[in-house]
């Protein structure tokens, strides 16, 4: 199953990425652990804490008509 939305903003993006979290059965702290972060950062992420970088990267595909689409693939069941 997969599952596809439209990414618009650093907010959008992170409730995308929270949701294949959350699909994929990991907590924020075990996500950080695998990535060799913090639990915050996960969070910051998940929350669509503005950056200059995001906030330029956005700012630069509305400009120029670009957009952008995540997919998210539910884990195949063991068994």
């Amino acid at each position: 199953m997969e599952y596809t939305g439209k990414v618009t903003s650093p907010a959008s993006l992170g409730r995308i990425l929270q949701q294949a979290r959350l699909l994929n059965g990991l907590s924020q702290r075990e996500l950080a652990d695998r990535l060799g972060t913090t639990q915050r950062y996960i969070w910051e992420i998940e929350a669509g804490k503005p950056s200059i970088f995001m906030e330029r990267l956005f700012a630069m595909m509305r400009a120029t008509g670009v957009d952008l689409s995540a997919t998210i693939r539910a884990p195949e069941p063991h068994g």
